[in-house]
């Protein structure tokens, strides 16, 4: 089998973290975005993954032919010179999707993290005999998205609403799809939008089925997101690979150390949190809801809450972190200062405190 992610434009809304890096690089959790998904991926049998691309595709194939051999699996690109919106990268990779075995190939949106049941979802496809499946999963609040209506007993999709003013259902598309490669005689190579004219078309026709998704999804796109969806993937693990979370008398709930980190005395961090390699954390800091990524050094009585500290950079001696901080990379937090939602390029120094959320240029 195959895959296409939709690796898409510039990242805009998690700068400015993707300055550095194109945003499935990113990692969540201690590893890229994208390696969560490709390695979901090699677990059912994809042997070749497709990444529609269109901005700095050379960046994202040198780090990923680390991953090809490592994974073992083929990673291959295809760039878009203008951007084709969510159903034309399909056309564009057509050649490399289609191989002549007929087998379904799935396709996924580059920013949804969840448990990935991908095997669940080709023995849905193959009971339901339609032309495509696609994920769906259940939300609160339902006029914020698209809904999907479909008869629940069969999945069969009927329509789609966009941001309903009245209710029709509470079950969104989670950007996780497995379709037929005849789906691909029905996009053209232009700027299209697999939501809103593929999908609609092949359910008037009704082969379209909807699953619905087993336990949490998030789309980590953006900060506030990003943060929920570590909790989320945190508790997961919690239940699926409890080892893999670090233990002892200064962890609360469930937090992520690398290995190579250090932690000094009288710490107390959690929940919710993720140290990346390399990191340095001195005695006495407070950590809570936040990612730590490669390489930062937090100093002593320093304390950091719902922020995302960049690759690294350094908080101060008795430096406060929090209300969704994003440090950029190798940004400095002198001593004591405050830092309330501040946004900060990077290559920075900090001397003067956050009051409120502002960028930092």
């Amino acid at each position: 089998m195959k895959a296409l992610i939709l690796v898409g434009g510039f990242g805009t809304r998690l700068r400015p973290l993707t300055l550095s890096v194109p945003k499935p690089l990113v990692e969540f959790a201690n590893k890229p975005m994208i390696l969560h998904q490709i390695e979901a991926l090699k677990a059912v049998g994809v042997i070749e993954v497709v990444l529609a691309i269109n901005y700095q595709p050379e960046v994202m194939l040198n780090f990923l032919k680390e991953f090809e051999a490592k994974v073992g699996i083929k990673i291959s690109c295809s760039q878009e010179t203008e951007p084709l919106g969510t159903a034309g990268p399909l056309a564009l990779a057509r050649d490399k999707l289609i191989d002549g075995s007929g087998k379904p190939f799935f396709v996924l949106n580059s920013d949804v993290i969840s448990e990935y049941p991908f095997k669940e979802m080709i023995e849905f496809h193959k009971a339901h005999g339609g032309e495509a499946s696609i994920m769906v999963t259940k939300v609160d609040e339902p006029s914020k998205y698209g809904v999907v209506v479909m008869e629940e007993s069969t999945g069969q999709v009927d329509k789609f609403v966009e941001k309903p003013k009245l209710f029709v259902g509470n079950k969104i598309n989670a950007g996780i799809y497995l379709l037929n490669p005849s789906v691909l005689d029905r996009i053209e190579l232009r700027p299209t939008s697999i939501e809103k004219e593929v999908f609609p078309k092949i359910a008037a026709e009704k082969k379209l089925y909807a699953m619905v998704l087993p336990g949490f999804w998030m789309d980590i796109g953006q900060p506030r997101d990003y943060i929920t969806g570590l909790r989320l993937y945190l508790d997961s693990l919690r239940k699926k690979a409890s080892t893999k979370l670090a233990t002892g008398p200064h962890i609360v709930g469930n937090v992520l150390v690398h290995e190579s980190a250090k932690i000094g005395e009288g710490c107390l961090i959690g929940p919710d949190v993720a140290i990346g390699p390399g990191c340095v954390v001195e005695s006495g800091v407070r950590l809570s809801r936040c990612t730590v990524m490669r390489g930062v050094r937090v100093k002593k009585h320093a304390c950091i809450s719902s922020s995302i500290i960049g690759w690294h950079s350094t908080i101060g001696q008795w430096a406060r972190v929090e209300n969704m901080t994003i440090l950029g990379e190798d940004v400095h937090v002198c001593d004591e200062i405050y830092s309330n939602g501040g946004v900060v390029l990077p290559h920075k120094e900090i001397k003067s405190s956050i009051l409120k959320p502002e960028i930092v240029m």
